[in-house]
């Protein structure tokens, strides 16, 4: 049998393992969820132990159900959630505290102070493309530093990661302590045109350089399993990439102006800018969007930090749905949301408003006002949320997108991405199979191990499923985008 690629998708409710051969055919596919942890209002974490189980389960389910034993596997690509942070010890591998999630709100105190210098923030965003905020690494590394007793004092002997990082220390027995260039570029740490740790950005935030990992490219051997109780010795890990970013590859968005979305917990639009780190003039951030060979491609990118998570919390907290693929067919009982809007801003408002102060806000709501209302106002909340992204990453171009293609758990949802596509006035192109993030992170692991030959080798593994066209005429968005100005204008923080 040809070789197999390994896709291991650490995600933010859980871990998806994928088996692909090397044209693109999924052969099998686990998920393993794991806890999540709220200790405060706006504090979110997991336990490492819980996300190394995940992965286990996965990958063991995954092979299972590829009817493949694990040695016909020729590469490991690893993607993950990003920004999650880990610290841990490095002698033990044991980390030191919960791992703080991207989503978390503990440092935005201090992220607010470092703000008010507009000198410091300004020349920040000049070197890393990001702004400051709890969103990212470096704040909730500090804070973990500052947390546990003693860990200042030791952090020689202390290994600090995004979660692509310690699954590499892991599946090597603690032989490898490397991150890729994606994920350290969401770390607020490292010198974006340069591809390196920032001494500067270090002393800034008040990080030691000696707990950062060694920077690598997105497609390259970086390590071997070793150790593994579920993996055989040997297999290279091949390709590392943020989620993000693994989607943008996944869906072969490898021309200048191609442009992505994937409907997760949060929404996340990226468009490649090719090789140079334009910074954004409209709300966005720049990163990294993958580095091949001595090539490095950036990317726009827009984050909602609420989409499907407020699917979930119309199930969980509402009651309204038994499960999240119910949204749909309740919101079509109705043919429009009846002048009600919904502003996701459960854990406040991202890109391109960058205001964690903002709160969830649900206006319009009348008498005749019923859940299928709602549930068709959530929708068109996450659809409202990237268009404002879209129509940003347009203004920083200065050129209009000739599609936008879509992945994530959500994108099952044509009601959403046809009013996506209507507001937006794009056409929207959903993939045969819509797990574009672990799809990319076996591509970029194929590329790295020699297993695929080049970008056009690896574009065959993208295929559309299905395109949705716009129809709304202008008119029509002007006064939808309105409404929506209005509501985003009443869940705005007042400070």
């Amino acid at each position: 049998m040809k070789k197999l690629l390994l896709a291991i998708d650490q995600g933010t409710t859980g871990t998806t393992a994928l088996v692909v051969t090397c044209d693109g055919t999924t052969l099998g596919r686990a998920t393993a969820e794991f806890p999540q942890h709220f200790p405060k209002p706006g504090w979110v974490e997991h336990d490492a132990r819980d996300i190394w189980g995940s992965v286990q389960k996965a990958v063991t389910a995954a092979l299972a159900s590829a009817h493949v034993d694990a040695d016909t596997l020729g590469a490991i690509g690893i993607t993950n959630q990003r920004e999650t942070t880990l610290l841990w010890d490095r002698a033990s591998g044991e980390p030191i505290h919960r791992a703080i999630v991207w989503q978390c709100r503990r440092t935005a105190e201090t992220c607010d102070a470092l703000r008010r210098d507009q000198r410091l923030a300004e020349s920040v965003r000049a070197k890393t493309g990001l702004v400051i905020d709890a969103y990212f690494s470096a704040t909730k590394i500090a804070w973990i530093l500052d947390a546990v007793p003693g860990a200042r004092a030791r952090a020689d002997q202390l290994a600090f990661g995004t979660i692509d990082s310690f699954l590499v220390h892991r599946l090597t027995s603690g032989q490898v302590h490397a991150t890729d260039i994606t994920n350290a570029s969401r770390t607020l740490l490292m010198d974006l045109a340069k591809g390196q740790w920032d001494p500067d950005l270090c002393e800034i935030f008040r990080i030691p350089p000696s707990v950062l990992p060694r920077i690598v490219a997105s497609a390259e051997v970086v390590g071997t399993t070793h150790g593994v109780g579920f993996l055989p010795d040997g297999i290279p890990i091949a390709g590392i990439a943020g989620d993000q970013q693994a989607a943008l590859f996944g869906q072969a968005c490898f021309a200048e102006g191609d442009a992505k979305c994937t409907y997760g917990t949060g929404a996340f639009a990226l468009t490649n800018i090719g090789p140079r780190p334009l910074l954004s003039s409209h709300g966005l951030v720049t990163t990294v969007a993958w580095r091949v060979g001595q090539t490095t491609t950036y990317a726009l990118e827009g984050s909602a930090f609420i989409a499907g998570a407020a699917v979930q919390w119309l199930r969980d907290g509402l009651g309204l749905i038994k499960s999240a693929g119910e949204i749909e067919a309740l919101a079509r009982k109705v043919e429009s949301s009846d002048g009600v809007a919904f502003v996701p801003a459960l854990a406040g408002l991202g890109a391109p408003h960058w205001d964690p102060g903002a709160r969830g806000t649900i206006v319009g709501i009348t008498r005749g006002t019923t859940a299928a209302h709602l549930a068709r106002a959530t929708l068109e909340g996450i659809a409202f949320q990237v268009d404002d992204l879209l129509s940003a990453m347009r203004a920083d171009a200065g050129c209009g997108l000739e599609r936008l293609r879509v992945d994530g758990g959500a994108s099952a949802n044509d009601l959403l991405l046809q009013f996506q596509s209507d507001l937006s006035s794009v056409p929207v192109e959903r993939p045969v199979e819509i797990e574009s993030t672990a799809r990319g992170a076996a591509m970029l692991a194929g590329l790295g191990a020699g297993l695929l030959g080049d970008l056009k080798d690896v574009g065959r593994m993208a295929k559309v499923g299905r395109r949705f066209t716009p129809g709304f005429s202008e008119e029509t968005r002007r006064a939808h985008r309105a409404r929506w100005q209005d509501a985003v204008g009443r869940a705005r923080s007042r400070g």
